[in-house]
């Protein structure tokens, strides 16, 4: 029987893992085939032509062959379009690709998502000076298309809808609730309507975007904590890289990697 065959297919690579002394594991993020695992054989030699094109946070069009658990790679094209993220974008990037890796099960496509993820990943290398915007309607994005996000317009334990001068909480375990006078972590009704609204536009990450400026600092600890919960993990290991970097770079003044947002040209290759 004929090995079923892949060709051109949209991707990202999300991590890697060693297969063996010549050879890796990609876990890939594929348009129609969601959350992948291919092998990429000989791509450690130092003349293999995948190793400038099997990075991460680039646009590729892959091709493989297999149905078994984990396929093999034939062939990986960079699409173009933008450049790699670099510095402190490329740990808000690597960032997304953990929260892919922790949320997504194999081979469950989102198509929607996918072109969220490459959305984000594009503003990540064009501007760097609004990561934190990008990250927060990313994670909201993510958490609605995978069916983790409460409904933003409704509270969770009546199904009473929001009053729009009322101030909620998020909660991870039953969704939005009426805060207390003194709760720190709640925004206006109005605020989470409008993060409702954005997300059900037919194109919703840019409503997205700008629902979220409005609540920036407001809105990221709840969704850090509903993150945290549904991945069952204290902290993002990107989260503590970027913690770690930043500690060293207060012990080296003046350099300044600013606020923490978590909180060689590719070319076509083909597999020998």
């Amino acid at each position: 029987m004929a090995l079923k065959r892949f060709t051109e297919e949209p991707a990202f690579v999300l991590h890697r893992y060693d297969w063996s002394e010549t050879s890796l594991v990609l876990e890939v993020f594929t348009r129609h085939h969601g959350r992948i695992a291919l092998v990429a054989k000989g791509v450690k030699r130092p003349t293999s032509q995948f190793r400038p094109v099997l990075l991460p946070l680039q646009p590729l069009h892959v091709s493989w062959t297999g149905d078994a658990e984990v396929r093999t790679l034939k062939a990986a094209q960079w699409q173009g379009g933008h450049v790699m993220p670099t510095g402190e974008a490329l740990i808000s990037g690597s960032y997304l690709n953990e929260l892919l890796m922790r949320l997504l099960a194999r081979d469950d496509p989102h198509e929607r998502l996918f072109d969220h993820f490459t959305t984000a990943v594009q503003l990540l290398a064009e501007r760097s000076d609004a990561q934190q915007l990008i990250l927060r309607a990313f994670e909201l994005l993510l958490l609605r298309d995978i069916g983790l996000l409460p409904d933003l317009a409704h509270e969770g334990s009546t199904l009473a809808g929001l009053d729009p001068q009322r101030r909620y909480v998020l909660v991870p375990e039953s969704g939005l609730s009426a805060a207390q006078a003194d709760d720190g972590q709640a925004i206006t009704g109005e605020q989470w309507l409008d993060l409702q609204a954005a997300m059900d536009e037919p194109a919703p990450f840019v409503p997205t975007l700008r629902a979220c400026a409005a609540c920036l600092q407001a809105v990221r600890v709840p969704l850090r904590n509903l993150l945290h919960y549904h991945c069952g993990v204290r902290v993002f290991k990107t989260r503590q890289l970027m913690l770690d970097v930043q500690a060293m770079t207060r012990q080296r003044p003046p350099a300044d990697l600013g606020t923490d947002p978590l909180s060689d040209t590719p070319s076509t290759a083909t597999a020998t």
